[in-house]
């Protein structure tokens, strides 16, 4: 698993924008200035839509004035869906929508979750990092079944 210290793996994904789905290099996305990269379950899920996701949207404004360039929402969905999520939520441009729809980048991190006997696949476990120049130096992993340590109230506190 990631720990604090290591380099974010660079490899290339789908971001969900309101033209469609872009291709994105995760050093590039994650690899400049200040990132709260966050990670949910699954888009439509109950607590990634009922708290999650609001919960950084909302306080979205408070990140940036905490110095915090660019807040990111993975998840394992395709970019459809990661669009379509962000829409429902009312996103806009103060979370970027990151698609891991193989889980690849998920299992790079050491972070998947395995609900394949639930009908759900490899998905990815709820946690948030802070990311200064590609470099993870805060990781919040979530026990399961938790929401604690990773939604946005806690990151702040660790900012």
């Amino acid at each position: 698993m990631i720990k604090t210290g290591d380099k974010i793996p660079a490899m290339k994904l789908m971001v969900a924008t309101a033209e469609g789905p872009r291709e994105a290099d995760t050093a590039e996305l994650l690899g400049h200035g200040k990132v709260v990269l966050f990670a949910v379950p699954g888009a439509f899920t109950p607590t990634c839509s009922a708290k999650h996701l609001p919960g950084f949207v909302k306080l979205a404004p408070e990140f940036k004035a905490k110095g915090v360039d660019k807040i990111v929402c993975l998840a394992v969905n395709d970019a459809f869906v990661m669009g379509a999520w962000a829409k429902d939520q009312k996103v806009g441009e103060s979370v970027v929508m990151l698609a891991d729809g193989s889980a690849a980048f998920t299992k790079a991190l050491g972070l998947e979750l395995d609900l394949i006997a639930r009908g759900m696949g490899v998905r990815s476990q709820r946690f948030a990092l802070v990311i200064e120049d590609g470099v993870v130096t805060e990781l919040a992993v979530e026990e399961p079944g938790g929401f604690e340590v990773s939604r946005a109230e806690a990151m702040l506190d660790t900012l």
